[in-house]
């Protein structure tokens, strides 16, 4: 049982609290003294706008002054709904019906207790501040004549701070944690108090929430169990070949490229949801990357580096393995942006061995990143590369807070209310575990990356990158592509991926899956839910293709089947790995996957 365990077992009612409070400030004390040591005072305040937030609210604000019958206006507004909602509580309080004033998204967790809605109250202070936040938002959102990056990142900073002063975030405007307050005599405050300590200590003094039950998950045993074998192994990759499970598989093998941001398991986390193992048992000789977890000692790899020893390499020993020299690739996110610049360098080599790539949630047009961009801009890329030139690479929290900032309700101020309000445990859930399980990135690689395709988006632009000394242009890709986006993916927004068909001649199969960037691919046919969306013809605005579109209800893997494997070539006895010319270095998931970078 893990210390966390240990110590939330114990409470108020076998601890005497004196104690316990005691205990809590001792541990507290030590966490700042060695916070502190790590990280100097005067250190702190020489970067104290690291996000470069400043002068973007800077300008709102005098955009804002200069009109003030705008802010009158709106100033009217929200104090014409006050008054109403005020009308509305008192009506209630007297026992009449009334109709509410300001209601939460459907979609909207935070609410989900009754008594937000059954008590008078928490009625009030709810529809109070969902007026509150949609007048701040909406203000904010109506400014004329900012710089549209600017005003990107002034409305995603200001919903972060309508997002934090939620009542639901609080113990005396949250209905749920007041009574399990009242329940546990405030014991349930006291396992909090512990909980965060207990993250603190785990994150070295800066805060790293418990999403999930670390102790419950393990790469190889319980999550990433896909029976195969690493056959191939350089500094940046290992190549993994996985058993059959149909005596006959197609001719042509296929090459499965995932994103190196997290590890390749969200394709093999469980046996039901595993595509991994769903290509295998459709008849596929499957091959994966499985990208290393990167120290100081690769700090000098680049894009370059990865596309010579990530997909390159893995042709070379795919042909040696199997005796196939052609084969489909599957690339996912990153994964895709790095395949799609690498079809573009062998098509300027005449190198024919990809028969199809398909691309998942793919961006390589960055002009409109979503809000990834409110992250990347000149001040806080040299932040990050003067960071990275101390270390050698970025670290793997760094950027999953970055990702959780983009949907912080539900992975940050959840597990705020859960872990430390309630003082519950969280929930044990793979999604959650691997979201968790972060990576570094190698300081030129990702500096050189955050450059080249989200600040000056020069992968769209003819000879924009060289790779290898090959200018890099994407109109000589003659590979048929199937497309896959996600219609809510916050990462790689589907309207900036659907622009690939201006710059590709080839063949493109474009298809829109229903939900987000993980939910939407990781979608298996048994689970039977969401739906998506095909359209053969192509138009120039994304939104006319999806009012033209077909819904089909299900899972997109079929439509990806019946597609590639009229490229996947005749049936042929299973290869079994190790059983051709590369020989089995050690048992999947491999050695990289398991380094972790705390």
């Amino acid at each position: 049982m893990s210390e966390r365990k240990e110590i939330a077992s114990g409470g108020s009612g076998s601890t005497d609290l004196q104690e316990t409070m005691a205990y809590i400030a001792e541990r507290g004390q030590k966490l700042i003294a060695e916070f502190l040591e790590r990280n100097p005072l005067e250190e702190s305040l020489s970067r104290p706008d690291p996000y470069n937030i400043g002068g973007a609210f800077m300008e709102m604000t005098t955009k804002l002054l200069s009109d003030p019958q705008r802010l009158i206006e709106a100033n009217l507004s929200l104090w014409q709904n006050y008054m109403s909602l005020w009308q509305s509580t008192t009506r209630r309080i007297m026992g009449a019906e009334a109709d509410p004033i300001a209601l939460p998204h459907p979609t909207d967790r935070r609410f989900k207790d009754e008594m937000w809605e059954a008590n008078e109250i928490f009625d009030f202070i709810k529809q109070s501040y969902l007026l509150s936040s949609r007048w701040i938002q909406g203000l904010v959102h109506t400014v004329e004549g900012m710089e549209p990056r600017q005003a990107q990142k002034v409305e995603f900073y200001t919903r972060q701070f309508v997002d934090a002063m939620a009542p639901s975030n609080f113990v005396m405007t949250n209905p749920e944690v007041l009574k399990a307050t009242i329940e546990t005599g405030g014991e349930n405050l006291l396992k909090g108090l512990k909980n965060m300590l207990s993250d603190l200590e785990r994150g070295k003094g800066k805060l790293a929430i418990s999403m999930t039950d670390y102790d419950a998950f393990k790469v190889g045993e319980n999550i990433a169990t896909t029976p195969g074998k690493v056959v191939f192994r350089n500094d940046l990759m290992e190549l993994i070949q996985y058993a059959p499970t149909t005596e006959e598989v197609f001719e042509k093998p296929l090459l499965i490229v995932p994103p190196w941001i997290n590890k390749y398991y969200i394709l093999d986390l469980r046996p039901k949801n595993s595509l991994v193992a769903w290509a295998r048992d459709q008849g596929h000789t499957v091959f994966l990357i499985s990208w290393v977890n990167p120290g100081p000692e690769l700090a000098h790899k680049d894009i370059e580096n990865y596309m010579l020893e990530g997909p390159l390499a893995a042709l070379l020993a795919i042909e040696k393995a199997t005796g196939q020299s052609h084969v489909n690739v599957l690339a996912y996110c990153i994964g895709g942006t790095l395949m799609t610049a690498t079809l573009a360098y062998m098509a300027a080599n005449h190198d024919h061995r990809v028969l199809s790539c398909t691309l998942l949630t793919t961006m390589t047009d960055f002009e409109d990143p979503g809000e990834l961009g409110v992250f990347i801009d000149d001040v806080q890329v040299s932040t990050l590369e003067n960071k990275m030139s101390e270390t050698g690479f970025l670290e793997g929290r760094d950027m999953a807070t970055t990702f959780n900032l983009l949907r912080s309700n539900d992975l940050i101020w959840s597990f705020v209310i859960n872990n430390y309000l309630l003082g519950k445990e969280p929930f044990p859930f793979d999604l959650l575990y691997w979201n968790s399980d972060s990576t570094r990135m190698p300081a030129a690689m990702h500096g050189s990356y955050l450059r080249l395709m989200y600040k000056e988006n020069k992968l769209v632009k003819q000879g924009g990158i060289t790779l290898a000394g090959i200018p890099i242009d994407l109109g000589l890709i003659k590979t048929p592509l199937y497309m896959l986006s996600t219609k809510e993916d916050h990462i790689a927004p589907w309207i900036s991926t659907y622009s690939l068909h201006q710059k590709v001649p080839g063949s493109i199969r474009f298809v829109l899956s229903g939900s987000g960037h993980v939910a939407g691919v990781v979608n298996p046919p048994v689970a039977d839910r969401y739906n998506y969306w095909t359209n053969p013809r192509w138009y120039k605005k994304p939104q006319a293709w999806l009012d033209n579109a077909t819904q089909h209800h299900g899972s997109w893997w079929v439509d990806w089947q019946a597609w590639v494997e009229k490229r996947a070539g005749a049936k042929v006895p299973a290869r079994v790995p190790g059983k051709g010319k590369l020989k089995p270095i050690c048992n999947a998931p491999g050695d990289y996957v398991k380094v972790r970078s705390e």
